[in-house]
């Protein structure tokens, strides 16, 4: 088997990333779950520049006719759920942040001028 330029490149990119991602969970920067996810995608990566024919097989389940369509499609609701997840974080973070300021606000007596 023979890998062409890109091929090769995806393959090194999507082993670098696995690898980066593999520090930051055992350094305990994301989660099992987080963990998961990003080696799953990092796997259809390397999976996908292995064997081409394998967007051409999944288009054909999916009912696409461009195997790049269903990267595509794919991509985006991977991109949606990252910006779901995002946004429960930053909601999460407001809350702690109002909570905090509250509490603080609450516990210093007020001086008058």
């Amino acid at each position: 088997m023979v890998f062409t330029a890109l091929q090769a490149l995806a393959i090194i990119f999507a082993l670098f990333a696995w690898s980066r991602t593999l520090i930051r969970w055992k350094d305990h920067q994301i989660n099992v779950s987080g963990f998961l996810l990003w080696s799953l995608v990092w796997m259809a990566l390397g999976i996908a520049a292995v064997s081409p024919t394998t967007p051409r097989m999944l288009s054909k389940i999916v009912g696409v006719q461009r195997p790049v369509d269903v990267l595509i499609y794919g991509s985006i609701i991977i991109l949606l759920y990252l910006m779901f997840r995002l946004y429960i974080k930053i909601e999460g973070n407001n809350f702690e942040i109002t909570r905090i300021v509250r509490a603080m606000a609450l516990s210093q007596p007020r001086k008058r001028k």
